[in-house]
């Protein structure tokens, strides 16, 4: 067995669980077995700030993190601030 936190962040909050899976467990495993409400919302998944599909596979003490869609297109913000600084 191995031990593996998954992990949805929001502004005001953070759900976490941890949770101990097979050693042959992948990313989807875990999002699964953690059931976080919200998770079926989130576009793409990283494990310990990396960007990692589904299919990827833990290993022990792994951080699976949940990535909301972003609220703001970046490039946007950054073109609306230098229009405004000008």
């Amino acid at each position: 067995m191995i031990a593996v936190e998954v992990v949805l962040a929001w502004p005001d909050r953070v759900a976490s669980r941890q949770l101990q899976l097979p050693e042959t467990a992948t990313v989807a495993d875990a999002i699964a077995a953690a059931a976080l409400a919200g998770s079926d919302l989130c576009p793409a998944v990283a494990v310990h700030g990396l960007l990692a599909r589904p299919t990827q596979t833990l290993r022990d003490g792994d951080r699976v993190e949940l990535l909301r869609p972003l609220l703001a297109d970046p490039k946007d913000n950054r073109r609306r601030r230098a229009r405004a600084g000008s």
